[in-house]
C-alpha cells in the first residue's frame, strides 16, 4: 500500500497517472500548499525538499519524481524498460533528460525570479521558451526515428505520463503558450494522445480535474 503526498496538476500528478496505471493499491494525502502543507516537520521527513511529490511504501518515502517512476517501474516490472533490458540505456538516457533539462526549463517559465532576478524575468523566460522548443523537438525526432515501445503510442509508459503533465503546463502558460500539436511535433503528439485516452488516464484526469484531454488539449 502506497501514500502518495499530492496536490492535483503539480508533479505528483506523474505519479498518480503511474500508480493507477499499473493498478497498485494507493491513497492520496492530498496537500493544501497555500496553507502551508509542506512546511511541516512531518512532511520535511519525507521531502526534505518540501516540494511535491512524496511517496510513502514499505521501504520508506521516496522523493523526486523521476526516482518515484523509476522505483515504481523497477519494483513492480511495468512501464519502463528493466534493469537488464537492452532499451535500459535509451529509457534512463530520455528519463533524466526530461527530469534534468526538460523538466526545469518548464519551471524557468513559471518562475523565472527565482533564477534571474525580477530584472531579468523576461529574458530568462525567453531563453526557457527556447530550450523546450528545441528539446522538445528533440524527443519528437527521437520517437519518429528509434520508435521505442517506451514512449510509444501502443502502449503505456511513465516517461510518456512525465512528458503529459510537462506539455500540459507549457499550453496553458500566458504568455507563451506552447501546444504540442499532430502537425508540431506529431510523434510526441500520437504518444500523448494515446496515453490521455486510456482508462486509468481517463479517471487521473476525472480525479484530479485535468479535463477529457489533458495533454493534446488541456484547459487552463
Amino acid at each position: 500500500m502506497y501514500i502518495l503526498h499530492h496536490a492535483a496538476d503539480f508533479a505528483s500528478s506523474v505519479v498518480h497517472f503511474a500508480l493507477e496505471e499499473m493498478d497498485l493499491r494507493f491513497s492520496l494525502s492530498i496537500k493544501d500548499l497555500d496553507g502551508g502543507d509542506l512546511d511541516t516537520p512531518a512532511y520535511g521527513a519525507l521531502n526534505p525538499l518540501r516540494l511535491i511529490p512524496a511517496l510513502e511504501g514499505p521501504d520508506g518515502p521516496i522523493f523526486e519524481t523521476a526516482a518515484i517512476l523509476l522505483f515504481l517501474s523497477d519494483r513492480h516490472g511495468k512501464l519502463a524498460p528493466a534493469p537488464q533490458d537492452p532499451d535500459r540505456g535509451a529509457f534512463l538516457s530520455w528519463l533524466l533528460f526530461t527530469s534534468n533539462t526538460l523538466h526545469p526549463a518548464t519551471m524557468f517559465l513559471f518562475y523565472p525570479h527565482r533564477a534571474a532576478g525580477e530584472a531579468a524575468s523576461d529574458a530568462a523566460r525567453q531563453v526557457a521558451h527556447a530550450q523546450i522548443v528545441t528539446r522538445l523537438g528533440l524527443i519528437n525526432e527521437m520517437i519518429a526515428e528509434k520508435r521505442p515501445r517506451w514512449l510509444s503510442p501502443d502502449e503505456p509508459g511513465v516517461l510518456g505520463y512525465y512528458l503529459g503533465i510537462l506539455v500540459r503546463w507549457l499550453s496553458i502558460l500566458p504568455p507563451d503558450p506552447f501546444k504540442v500539436t499532430a502537425d508540431r511535433l506529431p510523434a510526441l503528439h500520437a504518444v500523448l494522445a494515446a496515453h490521455e485516452t486510456r482508462p486509468a488516464a481517463l479517471r487521473v484526469a476525472e480525479i484530479d480535474k485535468l479535463g477529457a484531454t489533458p495533454f493534446t488539449n488541456p484547459k487552463g
